[in-house]
């Protein structure tokens, strides 16, 4: 008996010891091998360790820790801690899990915000290229700011100087090219210690709070299927929630929870519904619609815990814009939905275009309030829609908070369009409809096409109508003042024409192939313009609106001091009164300012900062700066900052590889042109040229070899200029390659 106690007692050492050799090999798993003087580096906190680490499925990342972590990091939040408004820090991509992009910090007020200047300003040293946008919103947490650019590079910063702490790149796939709008991170997510952050490539990972280093990552889907993350992930209770973009790509939508520790899948939920499940009855029998039918998940989501829900919209029907082979409603695209929090399991839809043929999918991010109406307090969801509307429901069950009529719009049989769509009761914050003089003081004389109102359908005939597939609301989010009961939303007013070409060959479905079923283009020479409104969020009606000369394509922070904050492609930051819609405060940055301002507090300061680094799609000038703002700060312009004032990535040189198809500079050749082509060109002007979100078809491009060298080099209309983006080389070969579309075609 002894003997055998002896045993066991030697095997458990014999246990122990292995479990921990295991546990120990598990925890280094981001590295080859295990190296002493490698961790000796990491103790050596001032010196940058510029090693390229390894990831645990073996692809290569760049991780670097600059100086050591100043502040504490982040607990496991607890619901309590994320529902409150933001105040000293700014927490979740929309400031807490209510979205609402409200802050109770009123030291800069209406009174002194004319006092702002420049405190500190930040280069990343990444996303420059034309094919990246910024639109990332940064999040702070004890002094400490992360930001994300185009190009997935995570940085954290000191939230009061502007200074690296460390810097997180990962290397992706050489032949990504499934992203339809733009190479974009919208933000990373904060939690338990952890960064989280979606990529491009549709991988989820977790970096150390305090090193930047890979605790884990988890491939959420095939990027070579159309799957990719644009979207900041949401931390809420030991989970991370995330939804997958790429409808235009003929994915099937789904959100899906990963457990914050480990990155193992909690649960996943479709957004288009199996054969026999509820919603499948929208779309035709025994048809594979709904392995290809979109709804992806372009934003981040919002929770209410005392419901236990989580709430988001929908994206787009696949293909977008051909209904001839999808009969019915085609839930649950172009919706509003609230699943368990917990489970994923479903509880409510509210669609708001049944049977889309436009593309006029909610992109705007939900934002969850309480309000009073008739002397009760209500708990409400709002979403901007493409549609120009902002659709106010009850979400603890998804019924029109204020009311929304279902009424007759005009048919079309070949695209089986639905015989109502949703109107909410109210006010449009862009036009819905076209007019005989809209077309005499907007459009060129040579303008003959048709042209109608929202809802209007089209066939083989071009059809321009409003809003755009731009929208009304796009992506950038909308905020909510709960102290003026206002609902702050940016719109886009421009000219887009429909036409059907489904028939093609070329536009048959193709897995990890745009399929966009028909085309899209804006009219030449037509404005383009923006609104920022503010709606009454008891009825739904416009209490005041400033109209821009340029889409609105930022985003907006409202705060208690009667302020709200926005961008403009121009590169201004923009300061208005949330009450009046007054101009109080600008400030010209060196790009188009097209990502969400926040505002934070360090030692009793508050803070003003924002993401200036251009957008493809809106076609602004690119850059790459943070740019951060007091009552204290010392630069009143652009002209004020010296050069030796800008703090630049002291990595930047170690992060500049290549992210999807490679270039090569020094060797361009005609036949280099395509890869030009797709990454500066695509995001705009679709695959093939055929049309994509923002640019002309160029396969009906009527110019000479020297008119479209000019054309890229000085830009016109909506198009930026490339000269000094691109290379001599690089524009002879993308020249070549759009006049063979040209020539292909004719």
């Amino acid at each position: 008996m002894r003997n055998k106690n002896v045993w066991l007692v030697t095997i458990g050492i014999l246990l122990l010891i292995g479990v921990s050799i295991f546990s120990f090999q598990f925890e280094n798993s981001d590295s080859d091998t295990a190296d002493p003087e490698h961790d000796l580096q990491k103790d050596k906190q001032n010196e940058p360790n510029v090693e390229k680490q390894k990831n645990p499925t073996g692809k290569e990342h760049f991780s670097v820790q600059h100086t050591e972590y100043p502040g504490e990091v982040t607990p496991d939040f607890s619901p309590e801690e994320l529902i409150k408004p933001p105040s000293g820090n700014w927490l979740t991509n929309g400031g807490n899990i209510y979205n609402g992009r409200y802050s109770p910090l009123k030291t800069i007020d209406t009174s002194n915000v004319s006092d702002l200047k420049a405190e500190w300003i930040t280069s990343m040293g990444t996303g420059l290229k034309f094919k990246y946008s910024g639109e990332a919103t940064p999040l702070v947490y004890d002094g400490v700011m992360f930001n994300v650019t185009g190009e997935n590079h995570v940085a954290a910063i000191d939230a009061t100087t502007g200074e690296f702490i460390w810097e997180y790149k990962p290397k992706l796939p050489e032949g990504l090219d499934t992203l339809c709008c733009g190479w974009v991170s919208r933000g990373v997510a904060l939690g338990d210690g952890k960064v989280f952050v979606g990529l491009l490539d549709a991988r989820l990972v977790a970096l150390d709070q305090k090193t930047g280093e890979v605790l884990w990552e988890t491939v959420v889907d095939e990027w070579e299927k159309g799957y990719t993350i644009t979207s900041a992930p949401l931390f809420y209770d030991g989970k991370v929630y995330t939804g997958i973009a790429g409808g235009e790509y003929g994915i099937r939508g789904y959100v899906a929870a990963y457990d914050a520790d480990i990155g193992r899948q909690v649960w996943r939920t479709y957004t288009l519904p199996e054969p026999g499940a509820k919603g499948s009855e929208t779309w035709p029998e025994d048809s594979e619609n709904w392995l290809t039918g979109g709804a992806p998940v372009w934003q981040t989501p919002a929770v209410d815990p005392e419901l236990g829900l989580i709430y988001f919209a929908t994206g787009n029907t696949a293909p977008d814009l051909d209904g001839s082979n999808r009969k019915g409603d085609n839930l649950y695209t172009d919706s509003v939905m609230a699943l368990n929090a917990d489970t994923g399991e479903y509880e409510w839809h509210f669609q708001e275009v049944h049977h889309d043929i436009w593309d006029y999918d909610p992109a705007n991010p939900v934002v969850l309030y309480d309000v009073k109406m008739n002397g009760e307090t209500k708990k409400g969801i709002a979403q901007a829609g493409k549609t120009g509307w902002v659709y106010l429901l009850d979400r603890t069950n998804g019924e029109p908070l204020v009311g929304i009529e279902e009424k007759a719009v005009p048919q079309n049989k070949k695209q089986k369009t639905s015989p109502t769509q949703p109107f909410p009761i109210g006010d449009s914050f862009v036009p819905q409809k076209i007019t005989k003089e809209d077309i005499e003081r907007d459009l060129p004389k040579e303008f003959d096409g048709k042209f109608g109102n929202i809802f209007t359908p089209f066939w083989d005939e071009p059809v321009t109508v409003k809003p755009s597939p731009q929208g009304g609301a796009n992506w950038p989010p909308s905020a909510y003042n709960p102290n003026t009961e206002l609902f702050y939303v940016l719109g886009n007013d421009n000219y887009f024409s429909y036409a059907h070409y489904a028939e093609d060959e070329e536009n048959k479905f193709e897995v990890g192939k745009e399929w966009l079923g028909s085309i899209w283009q804006p009219v030449e020479k037509s404005p383009s313009r923006g609104t920022v409104t503010a709606i009454d969020i008891k009825t739904n009606k416009i209490v005041w609106q400033n109209d821009w000369d340029t889409i609105a394509y930022s985003g907006i922070l409202t705060t208690a001091g009667n302020l709200i904050f926005t961008g403009h492609n121009d590169g201004r930051v923009i300061a208005y009164d949330a009450t009046t819609g007054e101009k109080v405060w600008e400030f010209k940055t060196d790009a188009g300012a097209n990502a969400p301002p926040i505002t934070y507090k360090v030692d009793g300061k508050q803070y003003i900062s924002i993401f200036s680094a251009g957008n493809s799609l809106a076609g602004t000038q690119h850059g790459d700066k943070i740019y951060t703002f007091s009552l204290n700060g010392k630069y009143g312009s652009l002209e004020d900052i010296p050069e030796d004032a800008i703090t630049v990535s002291p990595a930047k040189e170690e992060m500049d590889f290549n992210q999807g198809k490679e270039e090569d500079k020094n060797e361009v050749s005609v036949d280099e042109g395509l890869k030009v082509y797709e990454n500066n060109c695509l995001s705009c002007h679709g695959a093939e040229g055929a049309g994509g979100h923002n640019g002309p078809n160029l396969q009906d491009i009527n110019m000479d070899t020297e008119q479209i060298i000019n054309q890229i080099k000085n830009g016109g209309g909506n198009m930026p200029g490339f000269e000094g983006a691109l290379t001599e080389e690089e524009i002879k070969a993308v020249t070549e390659y759009i006049k063979s579309l040209s020539e292909e075609e004719g």
